[in-house]
């Protein structure tokens, strides 16, 4: 006698229809085990010397001139008008007519046993000098802002691609299973880009960065509504993930399991988050160590994020733009980053974070080293320059105490070790264990790559 297997549900009807049960533990798990994934062996050419990256961008872009890149013959032309090869024939935001040469107002100390040389707006970074690399040798393509700040984050000066935070987190996954891979703080002005810095582009949408805001809930529409208990929302959630499954079953778009995941994550963050900004689980002498205001609770947050797993947290902070009136307000804003800054790095070592987590300061470009404006020592500012600009970088496989590439006696060009952007972002996925060639994501046809089409050089001399 034959048996009947009619009153039994199908396999996928049974895992779509069980939001709460089997089939979205499954999933669930293989989200986890994607996430906590190490570097895939196609992006992997070396063993990794970082883990994360904490990633400061100073929006608006400062002066190298008045902060790392002292030049003598600047000072000794001081107000002299400019010679005409700094400017004739070459673009310029606002810079107009004959301009006059500008040196600096701040004088410049070299620290520690390398011999880094720091403006005296940097006393607090200065004692941590033999951690830097200071690369002097920058240069870009765009001279306003927006399509400057896309060129540092992603490579390219038009919208839609993904952030250089996108592209790691897409390479190495995550290490926390109740945080986002991607974490973005900021103060001061928001970037020209604006979010276009932190989206994923085409990667998939998991990849974004997520902004922790410093004021009220630190991320939107986490928190229950009033009147809803956990367990409320743990059903309702359960039943949008059966929804979502059905879905996914029917049309296959991976975006549809992203969804899933980030549901799920947003659950977890309920718990994590609080823990996370709850900083009255520090020391008072590491409190006092980072100071106060947003941006040093930020930096502080960083490193509980890092410490915590985290993949790529990104420190925007505004109002670099000084165009004029550049003595206040450079000395103002390098007073509410220098010891922040260099408690960071001070902290990571100490923890023994440091060599595992890559630190990048730096931004869209650098300033010219021609006055705009009045001529007034407290009212004059310094326009948009492309050509030459200077970062730095600290820990995560990166030498300490060292200057790589200079400028002319001007500061306005390279003279020696050129560096592009692709050639930063190729060196941070070397130090983060992923060949930037093999990075890929097949787009419209292209398999596409954060340093583009274009030769991208791994600065191997700045490598510990």
């Amino acid at each position: 006698m034959s048996e009947s297997f009619d009153h039994l549900i199908p396999r996928r009807r049974f895992l779509s229809r069980t939001g709460a049960g089997i089939g979205s533990l499954a999933l669930g798990s293989l989200l986890q085990e994607d996430a906590l994934a190490k570097v895939p062996r196609a992006f992997q050419k070396v063993a990794p010397k970082a883990r994360s990256v904490i990633f400061f961008h100073m929006t608006g872009a400062p002066s190298h001139l008045d902060l790392f890149d002292y030049k003598p013959v600047l000072q000794q032309y001081d107000r002299k008008l400019a010679p005409k090869e700094l400017f004739e024939g070459k673009r310029f935001s606002f810079l107009r007519g004959h301009p006059k040469l500008l040196g600096t107002p701040y004088e410049f100390t070299k620290h520690g046993q390398g011999g880094n040389e720091l403006s005296s707006l940097l006393p607090n970074l200065g004692t941590v000098a033999d951690e830097m690399c200071i690369l002097k040798s920058m240069h870009t393509t765009e001279f306003n802002h927006g399509p400057a700040q896309l060129v540092f984050h992603t490579g390219l000066n038009r919208q839609g691609n993904p952030s250089i935070g996108s592209w790691t987190t897409y390479g190495l996954g995550s290490e926390s299973e109740n945080l986002p891979a991607y974490v973005v703080f900021l103060t001061g002005n928001t970037p020209g880009a604006g979010a276009n810095l932190w989206k994923s582009g085409f990667l998939p949408s998991v990849h974004q960065g997520v902004q922790l805001r410093g004021e009220g809930d630190p991320v939107l529409f986490l928190n229950n509504p009033k009147h809803t208990s956990r367990e409320e929302r743990r059903r309702t959630l359960d039943s949008i993930e059966a929804l979502n499954q059905q879905n996914f079953e029917l049309v296959g778009d991976p975006e549809i399991q992203t969804r899933i995941d980030q549901y799920e994550m947003a659950f977890r963050m309920q718990s994590s988050v609080p823990d996370l900004v709850d900083l009255s689980q520090e020391t008072p002498a590491t409190l006092e160590m980072y100071g106060k205001g947003e941006f040093a609770s930020q930096c502080l947050k960083a490193r509980r994020l890092v410490e915590r797993g985290v993949r790529f947290v990104e420190l925007f902070n505004g109002d670099w733009d000084t165009h004029s009136n550049q003595h206040n307000r450079l000395s103002t804003n390098c007073k509410n980053v220098d010891q922040p800054i260099a408690a960071l790095i001070r902290d990571l070592k100490q923890r023994g974070l440091l060599d595992q987590t890559l630190v990048v300061w730096g931004a869209e470009f650098g300033r010219t080293p021609m006055l705009q404006g009045t001529e007034s020592p407290d009212k004059c500012g310094r326009d948009h320059q492309k050509d030459a600009y200077s970062i730095w970088m600290a820990g995560g496989g990166v030498k300490g105490g060292m200057t790589y590439g200079s400028t002319n006696d001007l500061g306005n060009e390279v003279a020696e070790n050129p560096t592009e952007v692709r050639d930063l972002h190729a060196t941070m996925m070397h130090l983060l264990g992923i060949d930037h060639e093999r990075l890929t994501y097949r787009f419209q046809g292209f398999d596409q790559r954060l340093t583009g089409v274009e030769e991208a050089h791994i600065i191997e001399d700045i490598l510990a």
